[in-house]
């Protein structure tokens, strides 16, 4: 006869398998496409690498949807930072790395990833989710449609930007805050004003940062700037 601890553990395992196995077939169909795409495009690897960025990103709003919990998302974040390290010494993915430039993104994007579940996961994860979608879509989309169609460019210091790829960064930021938060907080004038203010924050965070850390500082500053906006305002 099963006692109460071992059928405890059985019930855990179970509700466990079933979330983690749909993330993890998330990732692996992701790591496939890039890898096809890091051979059918062999001239564009910064493309290939920012479908990995944004479709990597999504992966929070899985973890959100299936209630996995905070110690697996952190322990994930962990892991997947040992891993990005390991991969600047060892070309593990280069789908992932060759960006033909110095860049510590994926190491800084698991860290925010693992900071903000740390903090918001429990009770309010929308933050977490909001942080870390900004950088995922926010980013992608202003690299690829600033190299496509950026031919306005500024510069701050040794940085160049392009006008359009920092509208899109706008644009996605403005979209995925202002989408969450009208989910969960209802349509008030404070949801609109915090969406303003983060996408402002975060397209001027991106502009200014270098060697990757655009992947901490844009989800950290969008997450905790929402989370404060609306103990102020409301």
């Amino acid at each position: 006869m099963s006692n109460p601890e071992s059928l405890w553990l059985n019930h855990t395992l179970v509700n466990l398998a079933l979330p983690l196995g749909v993330v993890f077939i998330y990732l692996t169909l992701l790591v496939f496409v890039a890898e096809v795409l890091n051979r059918v495009i062999t001239n564009d690897a910064e493309l290939t690498r920012k479908v990995v960025h944004i479709g990597s990103g999504n992966v929070i709003l899985l973890a959100w949807w299936l209630d996995i919990s905070r110690a697996v998302i952190v322990t994930a974040a962990i892991i997947a930072a040992a891993i990005a390290i390991l991969s600047y010494l060892i070309p593990i993915l280069p789908s992932i790395e060759s960006v033909g430039r110095r860049s510590f993104g994926t190491l800084f994007y698991a860290l925010s990833m693992g900071i903000l579940a740390a903090y918001f996961w429990v009770d309010t994860p929308q933050y977490a989710v909001i942080g870390i979608l900004v950088m995922a879509w926010g980013d992608g989309m202003a690299a690829i449609i600033g190299q496509r169609f950026g031919k306005h460019k500024y510069q701050i210091g040794a940085i160049t930007k392009s006008w359009e790829g920092s509208g899109a960064m706008t644009g996605a930021a403005l979209i995925v805050t202002g989408a969450i938060l009208l989910a969960v907080e209802g349509n008030h004038w404070q949801t609109w004003t915090i969406t303003v203010v983060v996408a402002f924050v975060a397209t001027v965070t991106e502009a200014f940062s270098k060697l990757g850390i655009d992947n901490l500082t844009v989800p950290l500053a969008s997450g905790f700037l929402c989370f404060l906006g609306i103990q102020v305002l409301s």
